[in-house]
Protein backbone atom coordinates (compact mmCIF):
# COMPACT_ATOMS: atom_id res chain seq x y z
CA UNK A 1 0.00 0.00 0.00
CA UNK A 2 1.48 3.35 -1.08
CA UNK A 3 2.45 5.92 1.52
CA UNK A 4 -1.05 8.76 2.69
CA UNK A 5 0.44 11.61 4.95
CA UNK A 6 -2.34 13.11 6.72
CA UNK A 7 -2.07 16.58 8.62
CA UNK A 8 -3.87 16.88 11.38
CA UNK A 9 -4.67 20.18 12.63
CA UNK A 10 -6.58 20.69 16.08
CA UNK A 11 -8.31 23.85 17.49
CA UNK A 12 -7.38 26.31 19.71
CA UNK A 13 -8.34 30.19 18.82
CA UNK A 14 -5.70 32.58 18.13
CA UNK A 15 -2.98 29.54 19.57
CA UNK A 16 -3.34 28.27 16.01
CA UNK A 17 -0.52 30.70 14.85
CA UNK A 18 1.29 27.40 16.52
CA UNK A 19 0.56 26.01 13.66
CA UNK A 20 1.50 27.91 11.24
CA UNK A 21 5.74 27.44 12.60
CA UNK A 22 4.97 24.24 12.38
CA UNK A 23 3.87 24.09 8.74
CA UNK A 24 6.47 25.90 8.26
CA UNK A 25 9.21 23.55 9.49
CA UNK A 26 7.11 20.86 7.65
CA UNK A 27 7.51 22.35 4.52
CA UNK A 28 10.99 23.62 4.39
CA UNK A 29 11.84 19.68 4.59
CA UNK A 30 9.18 18.47 1.72
CA UNK A 31 6.89 17.02 3.97
CA UNK A 32 3.50 17.83 2.36
CA UNK A 33 0.12 15.85 3.11
CA UNK A 34 -2.06 14.41 1.00
CA UNK A 35 -4.98 15.38 2.90
CA UNK A 36 -5.79 17.71 5.68
CA UNK A 37 -8.04 17.26 8.53
CA UNK A 38 -8.63 20.06 10.86
CA UNK A 39 -11.14 21.57 13.65
CA UNK A 40 -11.77 25.01 14.84
CA UNK A 41 -8.54 27.27 14.05
CA UNK A 42 -7.48 23.68 12.51
CA UNK A 43 -9.94 23.75 9.96
CA UNK A 44 -9.54 28.09 9.06
CA UNK A 45 -5.26 26.90 8.91
CA UNK A 46 -6.25 23.54 7.20
CA UNK A 47 -8.46 25.12 4.59
CA UNK A 48 -6.12 28.32 3.69
CA UNK A 49 -3.19 25.64 2.94
CA UNK A 50 -5.64 22.73 0.97
CA UNK A 51 -6.63 25.72 -1.40
CA UNK A 52 -2.82 26.89 -2.23
CA UNK A 53 0.28 25.52 -3.49
CA UNK A 54 2.24 23.67 -0.56
CA UNK A 55 4.92 26.13 -0.93
CA UNK A 56 7.01 28.20 1.94
CA UNK A 57 5.16 31.24 -0.28
CA UNK A 58 1.61 29.39 0.67
CA UNK A 59 3.04 29.70 4.99
CA UNK A 60 4.65 33.20 4.60
CA UNK A 61 0.79 34.57 3.32
CA UNK A 62 -0.41 32.82 5.89
CA UNK A 63 1.45 34.22 8.83
CA UNK A 64 1.03 37.68 7.24
CA UNK A 65 -2.77 37.19 7.60
CA UNK A 66 -2.33 36.02 11.15
CA UNK A 67 -0.30 38.82 11.93
CA UNK A 68 -3.27 41.06 10.91
CA UNK A 69 -5.98 39.64 13.28
CA UNK A 70 -7.17 41.33 16.46
CA UNK A 71 -9.80 39.70 18.51
CA UNK A 72 -12.22 41.76 17.17
CA UNK A 73 -11.96 40.05 13.82
CA UNK A 74 -13.35 36.56 16.09
CA UNK A 75 -15.00 38.19 19.05
CA UNK A 76 -15.98 41.52 18.32
CA UNK A 77 -18.07 42.63 21.82
CA UNK A 78 -21.33 44.05 21.63
CA UNK A 79 -23.47 44.78 24.62
CA UNK A 80 -26.61 44.68 22.92
CA UNK A 81 -25.53 41.25 21.46
CA UNK A 82 -24.35 40.22 24.84
CA UNK A 83 -28.11 41.13 26.47
CA UNK A 84 -30.30 39.32 23.53
CA UNK A 85 -27.49 36.14 23.59
CA UNK A 86 -28.39 35.83 27.41
CA UNK A 87 -32.12 36.33 27.47
CA UNK A 88 -32.50 33.85 24.50
CA UNK A 89 -33.26 36.34 21.89
CA UNK A 90 -29.96 35.41 19.99
CA UNK A 91 -28.41 32.00 19.65
CA UNK A 92 -24.72 33.50 20.37
CA UNK A 93 -23.16 36.28 22.44
CA UNK A 94 -20.94 37.18 19.01
CA UNK A 95 -22.08 37.76 15.68
CA UNK A 96 -20.01 35.51 13.27
CA UNK A 97 -20.47 38.40 10.39
CA UNK A 98 -16.68 38.97 10.77
CA UNK A 99 -15.61 35.47 11.17
CA UNK A 100 -17.60 34.75 7.92
CA UNK A 101 -15.74 37.60 5.81
CA UNK A 102 -12.05 36.48 6.91
CA UNK A 103 -13.18 32.69 5.38
CA UNK A 104 -14.77 34.46 2.08
CA UNK A 105 -11.89 36.89 1.76
CA UNK A 106 -9.22 34.35 2.46
CA UNK A 107 -10.68 30.38 1.01
CA UNK A 108 -10.10 30.96 -2.51
CA UNK A 109 -12.73 28.58 -3.34
CA UNK A 110 -16.15 27.79 -2.80
CA UNK A 111 -16.96 24.46 -2.49
CA UNK A 112 -14.23 22.13 -0.46
CA UNK A 113 -13.91 19.42 -2.70
CA UNK A 114 -12.33 22.22 -4.90
CA UNK A 115 -9.36 22.21 -2.80
CA UNK A 116 -6.08 21.25 -4.47
CA UNK A 117 -5.11 18.78 -1.39
CA UNK A 118 -7.75 17.09 -0.39
CA UNK A 119 -9.28 18.69 2.86
CA UNK A 120 -12.12 17.71 5.43
CA UNK A 121 -13.06 19.50 8.72
CA UNK A 122 -14.97 17.98 11.90
CA UNK A 123 -17.66 19.72 13.60
CA UNK A 124 -20.52 18.23 16.03
CA UNK A 125 -23.96 17.85 15.87
CA UNK A 126 -25.53 19.79 18.76
CA UNK A 127 -28.84 17.71 18.80
CA UNK A 128 -27.16 14.04 18.90
CA UNK A 129 -23.65 15.07 20.14
CA UNK A 130 -22.22 12.93 17.40
CA UNK A 131 -19.10 14.24 15.82
CA UNK A 132 -19.60 15.05 11.92
CA UNK A 133 -16.91 15.01 9.32
CA UNK A 134 -17.70 17.76 6.39
CA UNK A 135 -15.89 16.96 3.21
CA UNK A 136 -17.96 18.53 0.61
CA UNK A 137 -20.37 21.25 -0.18
CA UNK A 138 -19.95 25.19 0.73
CA UNK A 139 -16.44 26.02 2.58
CA UNK A 140 -17.56 28.66 3.89
CA UNK A 141 -20.40 27.20 6.10
CA UNK A 142 -18.37 24.33 6.95
CA UNK A 143 -15.25 26.52 8.64
CA UNK A 144 -17.83 28.20 10.57
CA UNK A 145 -19.61 25.24 12.00
CA UNK A 146 -16.18 23.77 13.00
CA UNK A 147 -15.74 26.95 15.11
CA UNK A 148 -18.90 28.06 16.06
CA UNK A 149 -17.85 27.79 20.21
CA UNK A 150 -21.03 26.79 22.09
CA UNK A 151 -22.35 29.84 23.64
CA UNK A 152 -20.66 31.93 21.56
CA UNK A 153 -21.30 32.16 18.21
CA UNK A 154 -24.90 30.67 16.94
CA UNK A 155 -24.72 26.98 15.54
CA UNK A 156 -24.85 26.72 11.87
CA UNK A 157 -27.11 25.01 9.96
CA UNK A 158 -25.89 22.72 7.26
CA UNK A 159 -27.13 19.86 5.83
CA UNK A 160 -30.20 19.26 7.86
CA UNK A 161 -27.94 19.63 10.89
CA UNK A 162 -27.65 21.65 13.41
CA UNK A 163 -23.98 21.91 14.10
CA UNK A 164 -21.20 23.70 16.59
CA UNK A 165 -17.75 23.65 17.18
CA UNK A 166 -15.84 20.07 16.36
CA UNK A 167 -13.67 20.37 19.20
CA UNK A 168 -16.68 19.34 21.48
CA UNK A 169 -16.61 16.41 19.95
CA UNK A 170 -12.94 15.55 18.38
CA UNK A 171 -10.15 18.43 18.65
CA UNK A 172 -7.19 16.65 17.31
CA UNK A 173 -9.26 13.91 14.41
CA UNK A 174 -6.33 11.22 14.70
CA UNK A 175 -9.51 9.05 14.30
CA UNK A 176 -10.87 10.44 11.40
CA UNK A 177 -7.16 10.70 9.15
CA UNK A 178 -7.03 7.20 10.18
CA UNK A 179 -10.62 6.18 8.59
CA UNK A 180 -9.67 8.43 5.30
CA UNK A 181 -6.55 5.33 4.98
CA UNK A 182 -3.72 7.89 6.25
CA UNK A 183 -0.87 5.75 6.82
CA UNK A 184 1.48 8.85 8.20
CA UNK A 185 -0.50 11.19 10.16
CA UNK A 186 1.54 14.56 11.21
CA UNK A 187 -0.47 15.77 14.27
CA UNK A 188 0.17 19.52 14.72
CA UNK A 189 -1.57 20.58 18.07
CA UNK A 190 -2.49 24.20 19.25
CA UNK A 191 -0.56 23.61 22.73
CA UNK A 192 -0.18 21.61 25.85
CA UNK A 193 -1.98 21.46 29.04
CA UNK A 194 1.60 22.13 30.65
CA UNK A 195 2.42 22.52 34.19
CA UNK A 196 1.41 25.90 35.79
CA UNK A 197 3.68 28.13 38.01
CA UNK A 198 0.30 29.27 39.96
CA UNK A 199 -3.66 28.80 39.44
CA UNK A 200 -5.33 30.79 37.14
CA UNK A 201 -7.10 34.00 38.39
CA UNK A 202 -10.02 34.50 36.29
CA UNK A 203 -12.71 31.84 35.79
CA UNK A 204 -11.67 32.49 32.14
CA UNK A 205 -8.17 31.61 32.64
CA UNK A 206 -9.74 28.64 34.75
CA UNK A 207 -12.08 27.74 32.26
CA UNK A 208 -9.09 27.41 29.44
CA UNK A 209 -6.95 25.47 31.47
CA UNK A 210 -9.78 22.95 32.38
CA UNK A 211 -10.88 22.54 28.29
CA UNK A 212 -6.89 22.40 27.31
CA UNK A 213 -6.88 19.01 30.33
CA UNK A 214 -9.85 17.58 28.41
CA UNK A 215 -8.88 18.00 25.10
CA UNK A 216 -4.91 16.65 26.25
CA UNK A 217 -6.91 13.41 27.93
CA UNK A 218 -8.94 12.78 24.63
CA UNK A 219 -5.61 13.00 22.69
CA UNK A 220 -3.41 10.99 24.98
CA UNK A 221 -6.12 8.30 24.62
CA UNK A 222 -6.48 8.41 20.67
CA UNK A 223 -2.46 8.33 20.40
CA UNK A 224 -2.03 5.29 22.15
CA UNK A 225 -5.47 3.75 20.60
CA UNK A 226 -4.01 4.50 16.61
CA UNK A 227 -0.43 3.63 17.95
CA UNK A 228 -0.54 0.48 15.69
CA UNK A 229 -3.08 1.60 12.67
CA UNK A 230 -0.76 4.72 11.29
CA UNK A 231 2.67 6.29 12.26
CA UNK A 232 1.94 9.45 14.19
CA UNK A 233 4.32 11.84 14.39
CA UNK A 234 3.36 14.81 16.86
CA UNK A 235 4.79 17.83 16.50
CA UNK A 236 5.52 19.52 20.18
CA UNK A 237 3.45 22.54 21.11
CA UNK A 238 5.75 25.27 22.74
CA UNK A 239 4.00 25.85 26.95
CA UNK A 240 1.95 28.72 25.81
CA UNK A 241 0.02 29.22 29.57
CA UNK A 242 0.37 32.90 29.47
CA UNK A 243 -2.05 33.15 26.24
CA UNK A 244 -5.09 32.83 26.35
CA UNK A 245 -6.89 31.31 23.16
CA UNK A 246 -8.52 34.84 22.42
CA UNK A 247 -5.46 36.59 22.39
CA UNK A 248 -4.38 37.59 19.19
CA UNK A 249 -1.07 40.18 20.22
CA UNK A 250 1.45 37.28 20.15
CA UNK A 251 1.11 36.12 16.81
CA UNK A 252 4.41 36.11 16.00
CA UNK A 253 5.79 34.83 19.00
CA UNK A 254 3.65 32.08 19.09
CA UNK A 255 5.09 31.00 15.33
CA UNK A 256 8.67 31.58 15.97
CA UNK A 257 8.21 29.04 19.24
CA UNK A 258 6.59 26.50 17.16
CA UNK A 259 8.98 26.85 14.53
CA UNK A 260 11.79 26.57 16.73
CA UNK A 261 10.78 23.28 18.52
CA UNK A 262 9.20 21.78 15.08
CA UNK A 263 12.88 22.36 13.53
CA UNK A 264 14.82 20.61 16.60
CA UNK A 265 12.19 17.86 16.76
CA UNK A 266 12.14 17.13 12.80
CA UNK A 267 15.96 17.13 13.02
CA UNK A 268 16.61 14.64 15.56
CA UNK A 269 13.75 12.78 14.23
CA UNK A 270 15.46 12.69 11.03
CA UNK A 271 18.93 11.85 12.71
Amino acid sequence: MSERIAFVLSGGGSLGAIQVGMLRALYERGIVPDVIVGTSAGALNGTFIAARPQTIDSIDELLALWQTLEREDFFPLSVSRAVLGLTGRRRGLVDPQNLRTLIEDHATITRIEDASTELHMVATDLLSGSEQLLSSGDVVSAVLASAAIPGIYPPVRRDNKVLVDGGVSNNTPISQATRLGATQIFVLPTGTACPLRRAPRSPLAVLMHAFSLLVMQRLLAELEHYDEVAELVVLPAPCEADVLPVDFRRTTRLHDDAYAEAQTFLSERGS
